[in-house]
């Protein structure tokens, strides 16, 4: 989807700059970038410290940035949402309701994003200054102790000392529970890769509140 879109409009200046947030490292990210054979820029953030200046929870999300550097629309789900939730965890597939609402979602944002890159600031999709700042996911004393509690915790687990690396991860999560990035790498980092077997669970727990935020754009569910 974004090769397509980075070779779709390159030519109007447009560029993709795409981060794995992956604590296990490079070669836990390496296998998932070469296969998608990008040409646009592809880094691995082991530290996750995009997710903290940029208050990023959860994956897909991206941040439009114009040509001045001035973030036209901060951080938000980049066209996904919670049709996943439709799925049968068995097979892993979609009924057609649910791929209906994939396939509108993917569409809009990526016609959102196509306009912006088109008209720039007279794009309709394009927030001011004003706005962008109102669309900015407020940073509190927990979530910033929670990164720092992340940070701690992969350095130890890095250093093989595991129980000590578990309850600085158990305790970045409950200082910041809407960061399904912190929870989910918190069970890579102890399961070795493994799906996490609490995930629908805990997706489960949040009854009628959503895993991916709404996105403010016209036409989004």
């Amino acid at each position: 989807m974004w090769q397509h879109l980075y070779d779709e409009l390159k030519d109007y200046g447009f560029m993709v700059f795409a981060v794995a947030m992956e604590s296990r490292g490079p070669e836990a990210a390496r296998p998932w970038i070469e296969a998608a054979k990008t040409t646009y820029v592809s880094v691995i953030d082991a530290d996750h410290r995009l997710a903290e200046l940029y208050n990023m929870v959860n994956v897909p999300e991206a941040v439009w940035i114009d040509e001045a550097g001035r973030i036209v629309r901060p951080t938000e789900v980049a066209g996904s949402g919670d049709y996943f939730r439709k799925m049968d965890r068995v097979t892993r597939t979609l009924p057609e309701e649910g791929k209906a609402m994939r396939e509108s979602m993917r569409t809009r944002y990526m016609d959102a994003l196509r306009d912006w890159v088109k008209n720039g600031n007279r794009s309709e999709f394009a927030f001011d200054a004003n706005a962008a700042r109102g669309h900015v996911r407020k940073q509190t004393e927990d979530v910033a102790l929670a990164h720092c509690w992340f940070r701690l915790g992969r350095h130890l687990h890095a250093a093989g000392r595991a129980e000590e690396a578990e309850a600085a991860l158990a305790e970045a999560s409950r200082l910041h529970p809407d960061s399904w990035n912190i929870w989910r790498q918190m069970g890579d980092m102890k399961l070795e890769g493994k799906p996490n077997p609490d995930f629908w669970g805990r997706v489960d727990k949040l009854g009628a509140r959503r895993y991916y935020d709404k996105i403010d754009m016209p036409g989004m569910p």
